[in-house]
C-alpha cells in the first residue's frame, strides 16, 4: 500500500458486471477530477486468442484439462504484481491492452484477440486503477493484495453471472453456447481456488441477487434486470462506515447484518457514488497531504 501512489483495485469473474462497475468509478473520477492510470487485468494474459484455443485444443487431446485465464499459469501474475509494487513506490510501470473485438483491434490496428505493445503509464497520476480478474489474489509467491489500497470485489450469484456471462459472449462476441458452457466448465477449478478466495479479502464487496428465477442459466432469454435484483454489500471493516447516512439516502435498503447493507438494484450506481467516492476522496487526499498541498 502507499500514500504518494495509491492502488483501487476492481476484481471479479468474467462476466460479473466489473466493467459496468468500472463506469461508476469514471463518473467519480471525472467529477472529482483524480487523474488514474487505468490498466486492465486481460492485458496480462499470457496467451492471445489463437494460443490459447491451441493450448485448449492439445490439452483435451491428452484428455487433461485445458488452460484458464481464471488461472495461474495462464497469466503474467509475478508482471502485474511487479506494476503494482512499481507504482506503489514511484507512480510508474508498465501497461498493454488486450483486444477483445473488431472495432478495438480496427483502432489499433491489429488482430482482434492479440495484445498492444506494452507502454509506460502515464505521468503525474493520482492513482492506479485495475479492473480484472486477479486484483487480490494470494499464492505462495503472488500477493496482489497487500499492494491494494482499495479493493472491490463484483460478485453475482454464479447463476446470474454465469447468465451475464452467456448473453455478452454468445450475442456480442459471437460465440456458441455450446462454446460458453464449455469455457464455464474449464474454468471452474480456478474459479473455485483463485477467484473466489479474493472475495474474503476485499474491502467492500457488491454481490447482484436475483428476485426471478435464474435456476437454469443456460436457457434465460434476458439478463435480470436492476429491477428484478437486490445488492448485498459487505464492507469488511463497518466501523467508520455511517450506516444511518446510507440508509436514509438509498431509499428502500436495510441492513441484513451490522456490517452488510442490501439494496435494490435499480439504486447500485447511486449506492456506489455514495460509497466509493469519500473512500477515493479519502487516498487521493492523503496523496495530496504527503506531497504538501500540491496536486
Amino acid at each position: 500500500m502507499s500514500v504518494l501512489h495509491p492502488i483501487v483495485a476492481v476484481t471479479g469473474s468474467s462476466g460479473s458486471g466489473t466493467t459496468t462497475v468500472s463506469k461508476s468509478f469514471e463518473w467519480i473520477f471525472r467529477r472529482e477530477k483524480v487523474v488514474a492510470a487505468r490498466v486492465e487485468g486481460d492485458a496480462f494474459h499470457k496467451y492471445d486468442r489463437a494460443a490459447m484455443q491451441a493450448g485448449i485444443d492439445e490439452a483435451e487431446q491428452a484428455g487433461q484439462r485445458g488452460p484458464s485465464h481464471f488461472g495461474i499459469a495462464a497469466n503474467y501474475l509475478e508482471r502485474l504484481e511487479a506494476l503494482f509494487d512499481e507504482y506503489g513506490r514511484h507512480g510508474s510501470g508498465e501497461r498493454r491492452t488486450y483486444l477483445h473485438d473488431d472495432a478495438e483491434a480496427l483502432a489499433a490496428g491489429l488482430p482482434p484477440g492479440t495484445f498492444t505493445p506494452w507502454e509506460r503509464l502515464p505521468e503525474h497520476t493520482d492513482l492506479l486503477y485495475y479492473e480484472g480478474l486477479h486484483g487480490g489474489v494470494v499464492t505462495d509467491n503472488i500477493d496482489m493484495a497487500r499492494h491494494v489500497d482499495l479493493l472491490i470485489g463484483v460478485v453475482p450469484i454464479i447463476n446470474l453471472e454465469w447468465i451475464q456471462k452467456i448473453h455478452r459472449d454468445t450475442r456480442v462476441r459471437g460465440y456458441s453456447m455450446e462454446a460458453v458452457q464449455d469455457t464455464i466448465l474449464r474454468r471452474m477449478e480456478d474459479y473455485v481456488h483463485v477467484v473466489v478466495p479474493q472475495f474474503s479479502r476485499t474491502h467492500v464487496n457488491f454481490q447482484r441477487v436475483p428476485v426471478v428465477d435464474t435456476s437454469n442459466p443456460f436457457i434465460a432469454r434476458e439478463v435480470p434486470s436492476a429491477d428484478e435484483t437486490l445488492v448485498v454489500i459487505r464492507f469488511r471493516e463497518p466501523r467508520g462506515v455511517d450506516f444511518p447516512y446510507l440508509l436514509n439516502m438509498i431509499h428502500g435498503s436495510w441492513m441484513s447484518r451490522v456490517n452488510t447493507l442490501v439494496v435494490p438494484g435499480g439504486r447500485l450506481d447511486l449506492a456506489m457514488q455514495i460509497i466509493l467516492t469519500p473512500l477515493i476522496l479519502k487516498l487521493v487526499e492523503r496523496r495530496r497531504d504527503a506531497l504538501g498541498g500540491q496536486p
